[in-house]
């Protein structure tokens, strides 16, 4: 007994170091991205943005609109309202790290700028640089979602509207927090992007799972969402995601929420249930919900003209 028990801590020791880290990545993020494509450095991390310019007839300071992908997306899940949104404002959407084609660091300093704690100090950099004298508006996807909803409670004077979208706020995934220490270990750090490549094949049994109508699910479709997989090092950056901590007191503290709000969800969403939805809109008082019709995770990709609607018919409550 005692020398299997020697076997398996010595191959707990050197196993790991016998297996080659995957890289299946071949591009830089730059090299990735499409002619044209727009970097920006925040928090002293280049970014992956694109805009929109406000398009409307108000002869004003135009709000500012950001929009927050959720879990595996990039600004790709947008393509198809961001420029209708610009009726409404200079519209922003950006990669989180570990997604799209932001850069993807390996080592930082105090923040780890894959934690909550790292999007929120991005956030801070983006609405310094672009929101100045005007109202800003966070648009939240799935776990964007979370994060707008939790940053705007944080940050009450800062976010004007706050727009939350089919948000993974009562239902979460992730890793347990408290296992620092775990993930920290040599052994389990040389494993960890190998445990998380598999994403490349399940991310398409989410991306399947996140519509309602099947045949929206086309080759560009996969093509839009695999692109970031071109990219050197996303298993590691993907990994540093994964274990980073996003602990936050958003679930009880929904109240505290005063920012005017609309909520959207697809009908039929199963990853987040739509069940949620009128649940987290009754918690944020004074907030709308909109409930859009043969849609799933994904409204306004599945449903872009009614996901743009959604905004026409609120946007008197959420600026006025």
């Amino acid at each position: 007994m005692f020398r299997a028990l020697l076997a398996g801590v010595l191959a707990f020791l050197v196993v790991p170091y016998l297996i080659p880290e995957p890289n299946s990545g071949t591009m830089t993020n730059v090299d990735a991205a499409s002619v044209g494509a727009q970097f920006v450095t925040l928090d002293n991390l280049s970014v992956h943005i694109e805009t929109q310019a406000y398009t409307g007839s108000c002869n004003c300071k135009a709000p500012l609109i950001v929009l927050m992908h959720g879990f595996g997306a990039s600004t790709f899940s947008w393509r198809d309202v961001i420029a209708p949104l610009g009726q409404f404002g200079e519209v922003i959407a950006y990669d989180r790290p570990a997604f799209g084609l932001t850069e993807r660091p390996t080592t930082w300093g105090k923040v780890n700028p894959y934690s909550f704690e790292g999007n929120f100090k991005l956030l801070d950099a983006l609405i310094s640089k672009y929101g100045q004298q005007r109202k800003v508006v966070l648009v939240g996807h799935s776990a964007g979602g979370q994060l707008a909803a939790e940053y705007t409670r944080l940050n009450p004077t800062k976010v004007q509207a706050l727009v939350l979208v089919d948000a993974a706020i009562l239902t979460t995934g992730g890793s347990p927090e408290g296992l620092d220490w775990f993930y920290q270990i040599p052994q389990i750090q040389r494993l960890g992007p190998v445990l998380v490549s598999s994403i490349a094949k399940t991310g398409d049994d989410l991306l399947r799972k996140s519509f309602f109508d099947q045949s929206k699910v086309t080759q560009a479709v996969y093509d839009g969402y695999h692109r970031p997989l071109k990219v050197k090092g996303w298993e590691r950056a993907f990994w540093n995601f994964a274990i980073s901590s996003k602990k936050n007191d958003l679930v009880n503290n929904l109240n505290q929420i005063k920012t005017p709000t609309l909520v959207i969800t697809g009908q039929a969403d199963t990853v987040v249930p739509a069940s949620d939805a009128p649940k987290i809109s009754l918690m944020i008082r004074g907030s709308k919900l909109v409930v859009i019709k043969e849609a799933g995770h994904l409204p306004q990709e599945e449903q872009p003209e009614a996901f743009v609607t959604a905004f026409t018919n609120n946007f008197a409550h959420l600026l006025g």
